[in-house]
Order: structure tokens, then sequence, then C-alpha cells
């Protein structure tokens, strides 16, 4: 295992984004900005560092949009991944690799991981019945497949789950089940998949991350919630005509076909890292230079992710690097929460959200677009708990902070400098003790902002900097240049030259966070001879982090011409923003008001049920209640046993949430319950009730919630 703090060589992944819409803001906030921001970081401290990302494009929600929009595959995530890929340059980020998941060298790289995983005979093949759909001759999967639901009756069921009453199914417990790829009735034929046997790997996971003491508490908090679940094995392969194929050799050497075989996405996704490295390994020109970053074992490989990866880079990604024997294992995974938008939960089916594409167009007129983005952002970053990004903190964030202190401090040095020292940086002489204090200051902030990004708390990495520019406006406010260059010209001497010095250190250390004012700044400056925080060699003389702490600037060096002096930052208006809330509500609103047949609903929502009577409706007894105890049910996977106290007495409740939510994350809430459901049975355990969530289009789960006493109706 690499040590961070002595590594010179990194691998830094950020998660592949699916290709099958655009990036919001919660992204950025959970993974890529973060990311970044360490990248950059650690490319002005010298170290050498490789970036790599990719669009995931090989999902089966990728193949459902596809079919319900009648395109193909290739057409979404032809439309998707340049779009994705150039809104990320446009703000900022700086991939040595952007890939995609459907490229050959993908495709090879995935299928050779398989082929070495399965001749050490690491899989375990389980031949199971599956629905097949005789007229489109393919196996469905599980959203692939509608009926009635065996508990309540609903007639529009999925294979995996009710709408209705949340009881966690399987495709085969439908009761008159039909396609919706054709409407055919399915038929049940025998098919065999490759597992990976993850109940196997518990005991070296269980050691390996015990060598982690440091990773957050929330990454380290859901890994054991698995671990005392106990890990078990996990289907790799589908029968989808979407996907990595099977290698033929592969399946001839078990006596199978493998026409229609697929490698299951969250098998492939994390190889996109790996196959991301050898593209960009190859287009330096330098092929077998990937094995460096991800065979080497003084390399420090990093993983930034949002909260609802953990357990795929933290337990399945590991867990095939060691049954390969090749790579190194991550060093940390810091996972991010979730961002919500205004108080409330981020929801693109409802228009709540905070698109990319649409913030870098309508902000495009202001300085550094994306730079304002980047720093709101940075600073409101969810990094130990769900943050909330609201467009009048952005608005305070840039005009009081980028605008008012840094901007500001830059604007007045300048100034002073050109119009009392013909643009030259102005020579120090017998520094008094506010101006030793501010050169201490100085020589101090490289090291500790360092220090919070090497352990990941980029929130306080941007509030140190900031705090840098702060600490050097006081100085100018205390040391009173304005006066001193009438009554002491060298203490006004001596303030311009310390600030000028204070501006060149933060050209260097703000630059990870806003990179294009940055580079401004040093151009204001005359400063050339630094490293940047792109990707691409610098200078071997280049001044980078660790030296942002002594002065950057000769005395007597020229400062480029600035007759205007134009300040790096303008100030949002009230307007802009009021313009930016007004869009989501306007958003929301439509999306409310919208019928089912309307053209303005979201291709992602389900149509409407057909109407119940009133009566239908009573029936229901909707009752407030808390959950008490969460744990999951042996033998099943997507099962979490409940105890719900309602009020009137305690009711035991599964819910199949145990792929989506930890057992610790339920308890406490409150929640609400169908308490007059008929008691069922599944895996030995009596479930005596219903908990009422909502779903996403994208398949997330999110409990339904209330305040009132437990036992009170819900009407």
């Amino acid at each position: 295992m690499a040590d961070p703090s002595s590594s010179d060589r990194f691998l830094v992944t950020a998660a592949l984004p699916y290709a099958n819409g655009p990036i919001h803001i919660g992204h950025l906030a959970g993974a890529y900005l973060p990311a970044d921001l360490y990248v950059r970081y650690q490319r002005l401290t010298g170290r050498d560092v490789a970036f790599v990302c990719g669009s995931d494009e090989m999902g089966v929600a990728i193949l459902m949009r596809a079919l319900r929009e009648d395109r193909t595959p290739e057409d979404i995530i032809d439309t998707y991944h340049p779009q994705i890929r150039d809104n990320f340059e446009r703000f900022g980020m700086s991939f040595d690799h952007y890939g995609r998941t459907s490229s050959d060298t993908h495709t090879e790289t995935t299928q050779d991981f398989f082929r070495v995983l399965d001749g050490k005979d690491a899989f375990e093949l389980k031949t199971e019945e599956q629905l097949y759909d005789p007229e489109a001759e393919m196996f469905l999967a599980d959203r692939f497949v509608t009926g009635t639901c065996p508990v309540c009756g609903y007639e529009e069921a999925y294979g995996d789950q009710c709408e209705q009453c949340g009881s966690t199914l399987s495709p085969t417990e439908l009761e008159d089940p039909r396609s919706t790829l054709t409407d055919a009735t399915p038929e049940l034929r025998e098919t065999t998949h490759w597992y990976l046997p993850l109940e196997e790997m518990q005991p070296p996971l269980e050691d390996w991350i015990d060598t982690h003491p440091e990773w957050k508490n929330n990454v380290l908090g859901q890994i054991q919630s698995w671990f005392n679940d106990g890990l078990k094995s996990r289907a790799i392969t589908r029968d989808v005509p979407w996907g990595v194929p099977v290698p033929e050799e592969v399946a001839a050497r078990h006596g199978l076909e493998a026409e229609g075989k697929v490698i299951y996405v969250w098998f492939d996704a994390p190889i996109g890292y790996i196959s991301a490295t050898k593209e960009w390994a190859a287009q330096q020109g330098t092929p077998n230079a990937w094995t460096d970053y991800w065979q080497d074992e003084d390399t420090t490989l990093v993983h930034f992710i949002g909260k609802d990866n953990i357990i795929f880079h933290c337990l399945m990604f590991p867990s095939m690097l060691m049954e390969h024997g090749d790579y190194v294992l991550p060093d940390n995974v810091p996972a991010n929460e979730f961002l919500t938008l205004e108080g409330e939960k981020l929801s693109t089916s409802r228009g709540w959200a905070v698109w990319l594409h649409e913030y870098l167009d309508d902000f495009a007129d202001e300085r550094h677009t994306a730079d304002l983005l980047r720093y709101a952002l940075a600073a409101t970053l969810p990094e130990t708990a769900d943050a909330d990004f609201r467009w009048e903190e952005f608005q305070r964030r840039v005009n009081g902070e980028l605008a008012n202190v840094f901007g500001n401090f830059v604007h007045r040095t300048l100034t002073f400098a050109h119009r009392y020292f013909d643009g030259e940086v102005p020579p120090l002489q017998a520094p008094s003790a506010a101006d030793r204090a501010m050169l201490d200051a100085l020589q101090d902030a490289p090291a500790a902002v360092a220090a919070a990004y090497d352990d990941f708390r980029t929130r306080d990495a941007v509030s140190e900097t900031m705090g840098l520019a702060r600490r050097g406006n006081q100085y100018f406010n205390e040391t009173e240049p304005w006066h001193t260059h009438d009554t002491d010209p060298q203490a006004c001497a001596n303030t311009i030259h310390i600030s000028l010095q204070v501006c060149a250190s933060l050209a260097v250390l703000l630059e990870p966070v806003v990179p294009s004012a940055a580079a401004a700044l040093r151009t204001r400056l005359g400063l050339t001879d630094v490293r940047t925080s792109t990707p691409g060699p610098d200078p071997p003389s280049a001044a980078g982090w660790h030296d942002a702490g002594t002065p950057l600037l000769a005395a007597g060096a020229s400062l480029p011409a600035d007759p205007e002096a134009d300040p790096l930052f303008q100030k949002i208006d009230d307007d802009t923003i009021e313009a930016q809330i007004e869009k989501l509500r306007d958003r929301a609103a439509r999306h409310e008001s919208s019928s089912p047949d309307t053209t303005d609903m979201p291709d992602d929502l389900d149509a409407l049920s057909a109407p119940i009577s009133f009566d239908d409706f009573m029936a229901l007894d909707l009752r407030a209640g808390t959950i008490t105890a969460a744990e999951p049910v042996p033998d099943a996977d997507t099962l979490l046993c409940l105890q719900v106290d309602i009020g009137l007495e305690e009711r035991q409740i599964l819910a199949g949430v145990a792929e989506q939510m930890a057992p610790d994350d339920l308890v406490g809430l409150n929640i609400v319950v169908v308490a007059n459901m008929e008691p069922k049975e599944m895996f030995g355990l009596e479930s005596q009730g219903m908990v009422l969530m909502a779903e996403e289009p994208d398949g997330t789960f999110v409990p339904v919630t209330t305040d009132a006493e437990n036992g009170s109706v819900v009407r």
C-alpha cells in the first residue's frame, strides 16, 4: 500500500456517469468536483498524476431507454457521451483521459479480466429458470416483465417490485406475466450464469478494510453493515442484447453458448478505469505505462464517488482485483453524501435540478463562469452529511467571497502597484511587526491547505485558502497604504510588496478551485515560471505548491500593463438569482400539473394508473410509525426486516430496500405504513404490513415520511 503523504505517483478516478442523461450539480458535488480539486492540488505539488474517467454505456437502463424511445442503445450513448464530455471540459474538469465503455479497448480489457478470473476458477456457475420472451427471442431482465402482484393484485407490477404495495418480487412470482417488449407471455427456460462468490471473499476483504481506519466514517459504516449482513454471491452475467459479450472460448470451456450473454454492468464499469488508463497511455506514445499506475505498489489509487457507489468500489471491485492478483487496491474511497437543492431532494423527474449545461449557458456572460459554480459547490460539498445548494447562498459566496474578499484584495493591490510604483514590485525594507506577521501567515498557508486536501477535507482546504485572502485584506486595511504613500513611502512599498506576494501565492493555492481566475491573476502578475494544475509537463525550474509560502515575485519585477485593472469577478445581481429560482419553480410546477398524455410528461416517469373509487382508497389503513430496528433477511439480497412502532403495537415488516439502504439509514425514520394488509410469509419471516416508498425514475427508493405521532391515521 502506498503512503499518500510520500507517494509520487497517483491514479485518481471519478465515478463513471451513465450516458443516458446530462450532468447536474448533484453529480458534480458527489464525485467530480472533489476529484478535480484533489488532482489539481497534487499536480501543483509536482506529483505524477493520472486522472481518468469516462461514460458508463453498458447498463440495462440505457437499453430500456432505447427500447422506450424506439432508438438503438448506440444512438443513446452517442447522444449523451459527447454532451457529458464537452460540458465537463467547459466546467474545468482536468481529466487526463475521458473514455467510454463502448470502446474496443474497454471490451478487450473487460474480456481479458473475465478470462483471468475464470481461468483461476474464481467464479461459480449456476443454472436457474428465468423468463424468456419467445417473440423477442431474449431472456427478460426484471424490469422487462410486468404482471399481477401476488401480494396486492396490482396488475402492472414489475418483475422486481410492485409499485403499488412495495413488495419485493422476482419475475417468476408474477401472475399472468407479460413482456414489456412485445406483450408476449414469457416462458420459463433454463439459463446459466457466472457468479462471483463474495461470501468466500469476505474474510480477506475484512482484513484489508481493517488496514484503513482513516477512511471516512460514512464509508466504513456502510461497509460494516454489509459485512454484518454477510456478503453473498453476485451474478456477473446477463442474458440481454447490450453489453460486453462473454468471451466465446470461456463459455465453451464450460460447455455453454456465449451468444446473447453479456458481462453485467457492475462488473464491467469499474474496469472502465483500467481501459481508460490504457487509452491514455497509448495516446502518450507509451502504451505499457498504464501498468505503472495499476500494477506498481508505489501507486496511490483513489476513487472519488457518491455514497450510492460505496459498495461497488469498496467491496465488489476490490474483490475482483484481489482475485485477479495483478492490481493495486484503492488507498482511499472518499465518498460524499448527497446534495439537496433549495432544501429539497434533487429530482430529475420533476425538473428539480440545476443542469450543468444550462448553468454554463445562463451565466456565459459572467467572468470565469465555471469558477463561480466550482467555488460555490466546493464550499458546500456534502463531505460528511447531506448539504444544501441554494441560489442565494451561491450569490453570497460569489459576491461576498470571490468578489469582495479575493477579487477586491487583488484589485486594490494591483491598482496601488500601478499607480504609485510604476507597475513594478517595490522593494521590501525594514519590515514592521505587521509585515512580518503577514509573511508568517503566507509561509504557513501552503502546508495548512495541503493537509486538508491530503485528508480529503476539501471544504476546509477551500476555507483555509480563502482565509489567506481575508488575512491579506485585513493586513492591507491595517497598514493603510493610502495614507503611508505620503507619510511613509517605504511602509507603503512594504505593504504593496507583501500584498503582491500574497496575490502570487493565491494564484497558486486557489488554482484547484478557480483555475480560470488563477490563470488570469498569474498573467496580471507576470508570473510565468509556475506549475499549472492541468495535464502535461511543466518546466523543471517551475515553482509549485510548496514554493507558494515564499515570495514568488522579485523586487523590481515589472507587472504587465493593467490600465483598466478590471476586477477578477463581477457581482451577481438579484434579478439573475431570482430568474434561476423561478426557473426551478416553473419547471417543477409544469411537471406537477402535467397530465399523463401531455407532451411535457418526462420520459422516465410511469403513466398514472387507472382511477379507483373513494371507497377503495378508504379501505387502506395508513398509519404513522417509527422504524425502531432494521436488519438483513438471511438469504434475501433485497430484503430488510424492520421493526416498526405504529403506536398501537409494534409490527415486523419486510421491505425490499436492502440493495439501496443500509439498516442504520432506516432506524429512527418516521414513516407511513399500510397497516391492514394481510400478513405474508417470505424467507421464513412474516411481514405484517408495508412501508410506503416512492420510487424515483432511476429506481432509487425514497421513504415516505411524516411528523405525525405514531399510530396517527394518514388520509
